[in-house]
């Protein structure tokens, strides 16, 4: 017997007492025959594709070119070809001692070197290191995480044949599961036998440690090997983000094709002048209310300062007015390109007046950018400061009117770079020849000449850093000559001189900076 449904014939047989429909062969052949062909269409596109992409033949560039030239408006996307990125380094087979946990304080820069000294600590201590937090309780409040900031998976990557890093502490050493966390700072300065003969004996009871100071807690001088590790972590593991490189390096572009440029940390902010005691140039009611800040602030322990007595002893940052007289004394003229490196500077445009005054062709990152472009750092100052830090390593000429963490940092990369110019205040001098020049003892000709003068060797030539027995404080900084690095090519008695240390730095020290 034979029924129709949907048009297609249905043989029906007897089964005892009813009848059951049995599809016909054919239904099932012709959907067979449907899904193998499908099968074989897309295996010889994917194919074609991909013998596409090999050979590139005219037929489809041809076919390209018509399409872009029959577009209405021109295609503005450029695919740019990647380079492959790296092979993985091969992993540092160790038996890790414990987690290393660490939060760093301060400013961008002094998280930097920071950073740079808990990967050599974890490194010497055979620790696993947990990717450092950030600091959001200092007077920047930035909300910024290390990921924000760093390219955190070329960070963990390219240091993994030296020291294991995780993103986050294992679950089970959380303090919802009952870990108490031990936290502490370590004593500053220190040398490897600290490390190994304090901290490492604590890790027989602790499987977490937690650092909950950072700055400055590593000596300037310990083994080559640990040095060049630091060179390492600082010069090619803290690489910024993709999107502040990209931004970074448009600023740049857009300075270097306006001509060479001077990149100037003109550190007049409000927190270097309150926490230094700074006032020279500043109405009363300033001054008093950078006072006010400073009392606000419990970690800013020096309460009580004199403002001209420290300014005489070269310990404040020069204003913007006394910057514009001893540029003009060096040497630039009204035709240099300035790229102020800073944030917000106290007194706003009153206090750039005279700068402004002497050197028009001032610019800022807000001048030069799009208010949409900087939108995604705004109340994110350690993401503004990396913008300015790619501006200040590439300018033909850096300048810092305070030597702060920043203008060490800097100074380091740009040695590191071939010995980029760099100069560097001497600050004590230039408020000597500064208050002769306007009480009219010295006249235009004679500073200026004393200026240059006082700044012949100060300009980042190759030198030994100097080294002061039991007094880090006073020493020179290893991130502003890691001169250990530099020397990796040549003999450094070569490039640097035989053991000729430097002394001109010897008033720099006296007040730690928050930058």
């Amino acid at each position: 017997m034979e029924v129709r449904s949907e048009g297609l014939p249905v043989r029906c047989e007897k089964v005892g007492s009813g009848t059951t429909p049995v599809i016909a062969r054919t239904r099932l052949q012709v959907w067979f025959i449907r899904v193998c062909s499908s099968i074989l269409l897309w295996t010889g596109l994917v194919q074609l594709v991909a013998v596409g992409e090999l050979w590139q033949p005219r037929f489809f560039t041809n076919i390209t070119n018509k399409i872009t030239q029959n577009t209405p408006f021109p295609l503005q996307v450029q695919v740019h070809a990647q380079p492959p990125p790296p092979p993985l380094l091969r992993a540092r087979n160790y038996t890790s001692n414990g987690y290393l946990k660490v939060s760093c304080n301060g400013g961008l820069n002094q998280m930097r070197a920071a950073i740079c000294d808990m990967v050599t600590v974890a490194r010497l201590l055979n620790l696993t290191l947990v990717v450092p937090e950030l600091d959001k309780t200092s007077f920047w409040a930035d909300p910024s995480n290390f990921e924000d900031i760093f390219n955190v998976k070329h960070f963990i990557d390219s240091l993994r044949d030296e020291v294991r890093i995780v993103r986050r502490v294992p679950k089970r050493f959380n303090r919802k599961y009952g870990y108490k966390m031990f936290k502490m700072p370590p004593v500053s300065w220190s040398d490897e036998k600290y490390y190994l003969q304090q901290i490492l004996p604590l890790f027989g009871n602790l499987k977490v440690l937690h650092f909950n100071k950072t700055d400055a807690r590593l000596a300037n001088n310990i083994s080559l090997n640990l040095q060049e590790l630091r060179c390492r972590v600082n010069f090619q593991a803290l690489k910024f983000t993709p999107q502040i490189e990209s931004l970074g390096y448009k600023l740049v572009r857009i300075l270097q094709e306006r001509g060479p440029f001077v990149a100037l940390h003109l550190r007049y902010e409000m927190d270097m002048l309150a926490f230094s005691g700074c006032t020279h140039g500043c109405t009363k009611d300033e001054s008093e209310e950078l006072k006010a800040l400073r009392y606000a602030y419990p970690w800013w322990r020096e309460k009580e300062i004199v403002s001209e007595e420290r300014r005489l002893q070269g310990l404040c940052p020069l204003t913007p007015e006394e910057t514009a007289l001893v540029l003009q004394a060096l040497g630039f003229d009204k035709e240099t390109q300035i790229y102020i490196a800073a944030g917000e500077i106290y007194g706003s445009e009153r206090r750039l007046a005279a700068l402004r005054a002497a050197f028009p062709r001032i610019v800022r990152k807000e001048m030069l950018l799009d208010p949409v472009e900087l939108q995604q750092f705004q109340n994110h100052s350690s993401q503004m400061a990396a913008l300015d830090f790619m501006v200040s390593i590439a300018s033909n000429t850096f300048i810092p009117t305070y030597y702060g963490n920043m203008a060490k940092v800097v100074e380091g990369h740009r040695r590191y770079l071939g010995f980029k110019r760099t100069i560097l205040l001497d600050r004590k001098r230039l408020v000597e020849l500064l208050d002769l020049h306007q009480n009219g003892t010295l006249s235009w000709n004679e500073f200026a000449v004393a200026v240059q003068a006082a700044h012949e060797k100060r300009i980042g030539q190759p030198m030994r850093r100097r080294v002061i027995a039991d007094k880090p404080k006073e020493e020179d900084y290893f991130y502003a000559n890691p001169q250990e690095c530099l020397c990796e090519r040549t003999n450094c008695d070569d490039l640097l001189g035989p053991n000729n240390s430097s002394s001109y730095r010897e008033n720099e020290h006296a007040i730690p900076s928050k930058n």
